[in-house]
């Protein structure tokens, strides 16, 4: 059994014209913690919304976790991508009038996870990220910090195999920058796969390996 979970194969992606991946391939193991950097414009965040299958590639090929996404319905690209995959973004991306519970419960809401079981294991993942005191809060009375604290709990609400987070300290200062790549560190070390997307050298430096992009291709 391979033990590559992302493998891309000659990924391309066009947009009216313009190229935004010209050819990419690689493949990132099953407990890899990988950092993709490089310069803005460079084809980053359209790579990063091919794997979180978000967008299609033009051409080329992309399988995740065994499964390849090349010819998935909508639907099924949908599905695949609420088990299989946790994302962490640069603006949260919370609800700004729901809990920091109810923010974590939503996804397990919308895989089915029965109420109280889904209350539970929220609670559960804002306790591991140190908010325990804070559930009921809304986002709008966290910190920058704490709110990419719920985000980071609610990208693992359905026990992804795959963490995807994309600028994930942007809007943070260094102490708090610091506390999030410390906890996708102990992720990483508890057998998370974690793709990371930061131009911040520093941050990737955290990742045991760099993907970098420029024009669209690996350098």
């Amino acid at each position: 059994m391979s033990t590559a979970l992302v493998a891309c194969a000659d990924l391309k992606r066009d947009y009216g014209g313009y190229a935004a991946l010209r050819g990419v391939s690689f493949e990132i193991a099953r407990g890899e913690f990988a950092a993709i950097m490089g310069p803005s414009g460079c084809g980053k965040s359209t790579l990063l919304a091919i794997l979180g299958l978000l967008d299609r590639p033009s051409a080329g090929s992309y399988e995740l976790d065994g499964v390849s996404a090349d010819g998935l319905d909508d639907a099924q690209r949908t599905r695949l991508r609420r088990e299989r995959i946790g994302f962490v973004f640069q603006a949260y991306n919370l609800l700004p009038r729901l809990s920091a519970l109810e923010n974590v419960a939503l996804p397990m809401a919308y895989a089915g996870v029965p109420l109280e079981e889904r209350r539970e294991r929220a609670a559960a993942l804002l306790a591991r990220v140190g908010l325990q005191a804070k559930t009921g809060r809304t986002p709008l009375e966290l910190s920058g910090g704490e709110r990419q604290r719920v985000g980071i709990a609610r990208s693992l609400a359905n026990r992804p195999a795959l963490l995807l987070a994309d600028e994930p300290t942007g809007n943070l200062d260094s102490k708090s920058s610091a506390e999030v790549i410390a906890f996708l560190k102990e992720l990483h070390a508890e057998g998370m796969t974690v793709v990371l997307v930061t131009h911040d050298a520093g941050i990737g430096s955290a990742a045991g390996r760099v993907l970098r992009l420029k024009d669209g291709l690996l350098a």
